[in-house]
């Protein structure tokens, strides 16, 4: 298995990189959103943009209207997003709600397909119940009502979840709260009657929602697979949402060492270009190896996935904690050797530094990771 880009997937990256450095450059978008109040942490205009070129429907089925296109294709433009600090809900909809509906009936695929295809659709996933990612224990209760179910519960900290158009709810439908069977997805409009949002934003600028459901009612059409059956729906979600936020954070690692190596360059201290100390040199090279190997780990486990791979799943666990790992090397290196400006606003650096503490909490930070890799290699 090559672990480099097909040709086509190199002329998709060339489009993707000039389009997002340009569009999504940070002084344009992420400085912008996170400032003042506003509903959104991400620009519309952009996301119709995202549509435009086809990125929304990247994952989408041919026969839904999308490209049918993989994870290495999604992972392409996730790079771009995190290198550029673009805020966007390319993650939470067009790969963790699109992997999600994908298993959902023809009639909610025609209800949100068209309109993340359009650009014109949020999706986020409501999933964990407690401060820190836990998708093994789900309590949140969802109780048969007549033809359909009501849900009450809490979810916190749903990433886009205030913006979204529809919330994927893992929901428990039979059993205790540690069993893995017994849950259900459902597809919940965000302001159906019963939801409340308290949002809030995060330390990289994004925006999030903690949750409460109190006696939401759904009909049979909103549940996404089948009741009780949604474990395996939501392996699926979650082995393509990890993934493509190891892929973002590997863009995130990348930007913060391009502009690290940039300020190496530029920058003087006694008479010299800090650049030319030698521990300054070795420390850099260290850094360029581990976002190599982040890099080469997150494209097998696109690859694998892409490919049905019975070791997807191990893989997945190593692409997110070497990506968080690297990544957090990576901002913590730039700001040390940005000095003090690199704890100031005025600097880009720490920016990254920011995002990489979001992003690695998101879907179960490295120990998690690492942890499950030990579990599923039978330790």
């Amino acid at each position: 298995m090559p672990l480099y880009h097909t040709d086509d997937q190199a002329l998709l990256a060339q489009t993707v990189t000039s389009f997002i450095a340009d569009q999504g450059a940070i002084a344009r978008q992420l400085r912008v959103w996170r400032d003042g109040e506003r509903p959104t942490a991400h620009d519309p205009a952009l996301w119709r943009q995202f549509a435009e070129l086809g990125l929304t429907g990247l994952l989408i089925a041919e026969a839904d209207g999308g490209l049918g296109l993989g994870q290495v294709e999604a992972g392409i433009v996730l790079r771009e997003v995190g290198r550029n600090l673009t805020p966007s809900p390319f993650l939470t909809t067009s790969v963790i709600g699109v992997t999600a509906l994908a298993s959902a009936s023809d009639d909610l695929r025609a209800r949100y397909l068209p309109g993340i295809i359009a650009g014109e659709t949020v999706l986020a996933l409501a999933l964990d119940e407690s401060a820190k990612h836990g998708p093994e224990t789900i309590a949140m209760a969802a109780e048969r009502a007549g033809n359909g179910f009501r849900l009450n519960g809490y979810k916190p900290c749903v990433i886009n979840g205030a913006a979204a158009d529809a919330l994927i709810v893992v929901a428990r439908t039979a059993g205790s709260a540690v069993d893995r069977d017994g849950i259900t997805l459902f597809a919940v409009p965000r302001d159906a009657p019963g939801i409340s949002h308290d949002m809030v934003r995060l330390v990289d600028g994004s925006l999030a929602s903690h949750v409460r459901f109190d006696g939401v009612e759904c009909d049979g059409g909103a549940v996404i697979g089948d009741v009780d059956g949604g474990r395996a729906v939501l392996d699926r979600v979650l082995a393509a949402g990890r993934v493509g936020a190891a892929a973002e954070l590997t863009g995130v690692g990348s930007g913060a060492f391009a502009l690290t190596t940039a300020w190496l360059k530029t920058r003087r201290q006694f008479g010299r270009l800090i650049g030319e100390f030698q521990a300054l040199q070795h420390r850099a090279a260290h850094l360029y190896a581990e976002l190599e190997i982040a890099d080469a780990a997150v494209l097998k486990a696109q690859h694998l996935l892409d490919g049905g791979s019975a070791q997807a799943e191990v893989m997945v666990a190593v692409a997110k904690a070497k990506s968080s790992r690297a990544t957090g090397l990576a901002v913590r290196e730039g700001v040390q050797m940005h000095g003090g400006v690199g704890m100031t606003d005025a600097f880009d650096i720490g920016l990254y530094m920011k995002r990489d503490r979001a992003l690695a909490e998101f879907l179960g930070d490295a120990s998690y990771h690492a942890d499950r890799l030990a579990t599923l290699s039978g330790y």
